[in-house]
């Protein structure tokens, strides 16, 4: 019960890695918002979660949803603690030059964008309490990026260092913020990222990862949990690796 009496929000939580943090979060104890702008899935995987869990339909690219958001989770639950910022999106691997602008556009807003809207909504709070946790989910792609992928590989660049100098401007208030980096993993993103799901193209993907398997909702779960918690009171700006030795 690392978790207990904490309030989390974690984005993108109707599926993969959301999913597998949230479900982590309440079984350590913790009251849990499910945002997703997939509204049904927020409430699937909220009702399956019990009553420490709601969903709420959310686009974290727009400011009046991540407030709704916040509000969601201090209206039923009475306070705020974690922010999770897990929604994310690639692209299919492509020459970088023949990505269409409209693709551009999303990507850098929901990787990008949404983590500014969501620290404008939650740090006030956080400082007037002194307190609070900021999660963002980055990846090793933006440590150590793979080609044709570089639009995508930039976003997670850039959330690895608005983490750190979060962290930096933060921790006087007693706000920690961290970001975990996880290798592809058994998500519905990972066709995205391979272009195609063959053996063959899996084969690949799995030869350049020592441990030899894809990362689970349950490896980042596990890590996030970690981060979120009181035992990782001294650690803070960090982008730890969850990624069976990829960027090694």
């Amino acid at each position: 019960m690392r978790l207990a009496g904490k309030t989390a929000i974690v984005t993108g939580a109707a599926s993969g890695f959301g999913e597998g943090i949230a479900r982590k979060f309440i079984a350590e104890g913790a009251h849990v918002v499910v945002a997703d702008r997939d509204g049904d899935g927020a409430t699937r995987v909220a009702e399956a979660l019990g009553k420490d869990a709601i969903g709420v339909r959310a686009d974290v690219t727009l400011a009046e949803d991540v407030a709704a958001m916040v509000d969601a989770a201090t209206g039923r639950f009475g306070g705020l603690d974690i922010l999770v910022n897990n929604a994310g999106m690639g692209h299919v691997p492509q020459p970088l030059e023949s990505l269409e602008e409209a693709d551009f556009d999303r990507i850098l807003a929901v990787n990008v964008k949404a983590i500014y809207l969501a620290a404008r909504a939650v740090v006030p709070r956080f400082k007037a309490q002194k307190s609070g946790v900021i999660l963002n989910i980055a990846s090793t792609a933006g440590v150590s990026p793979r080609p044709r992928l570089t639009w995508y590989n930039a976003s997670k660049g850039w959330v690895i260092t608005a983490t750190r100098s979060m962290a930096v401007e933060l921790a006087p208030f007693g706000i920690r913020v961290c970001a975990l980096n996880p290798v592809a993993g058994e998500t519905p993103m990972l066709k995205t990222f391979m272009g195609e799901d063959t053996p063959e193209v899996r084969a690949r993907f799995l030869a350049t990862i020592p441990i030899g398997r894809f990362s689970t909702p349950e490896d980042l779960g596990n890590a996030a949990c970690f981060l979120c918690s009181d035992e990782a009171s001294m650690i803070t700006g960090v982008a730890m690796e969850v990624d069976g030795g990829r960027c090694i």
